[in-house]
């Protein structure tokens, strides 16, 4: 279990909002290391594990023609998979990852091309997504060296998403559930 998994499951329990993933190169790792943390099933709702194109595409409502103009591997398709997740599993985040973690080149991109992606709720002031950022990483080292970051990157991009939407009130609450000062 990761630092970085158990922020996110402690920020996602202290709000009261919860989380679906769609994986495709990372085949269920990320949903792996969220329910590795104690208590992860009061905000995990679950994960889709997509790695075959049609599955994103009939289950996670990508675009089907993004998918047949610039394949599974594109920031655009792992946004859409952030959505789809979050819709499809009723959340209030997604998050996704898509990519190539080799041994050879997908989509016309190379081994180490991945993005990842989070999807929020809209802000209830502003109308502002709180979410709907991609990442896009060129990672090195082997397949399971690509994957392990991808996940690792994934994570962080959600955990900053969630700390930069965290009020003061929310911190203040947090920080005394959990014993701090």
């Amino acid at each position: 279990m990761s630092s970085t998994a158990a922020d996110v499951v402690r920020l996602l329990t202290v709000r009261g909002e919860t989380l679906a993933v769609a994986e495709s190169l990372t085949g269920g790792m990320v949903a792996s290391e969220i329910t590795s943390v104690p208590g992860a099933s009061k905000a995990f709702r679950g994960s889709v594990t997509a790695y075959a194109t049609e599955l994103k595409r009939k289950i996670l409502g990508v675009d089907g023609s993004l998918l047949a103009a610039r394949g599974a591997v594109d920031a655009q398709v792992a946004a859409q998979m952030a959505a789809g997740a979050r819709r499809f599993l009723g959340a209030d985040w997604g998050i996704a990852t898509t990519g190539v973690a080799g041994p050879d080149a997908q989509d016309g991109q190379p081994v180490g091309t991945v993005f990842v992606a989070v999807d929020g709720p809209t802000g209830a002031a502003d109308g502002s997504a709180g979410g709907g950022k991609v990442e896009a990483l060129r990672l090195n080292g082997d397949r399971a060296e690509i994957r392990m970051e991808s996940v690792r990157s994934v994570l962080a991009l959600l955990l900053g998403e969630l700390a930069g939407e965290q009020t003061g009130n929310e911190r203040a609450q947090d920080t005394e559930r959990n014993g701090g000062f």
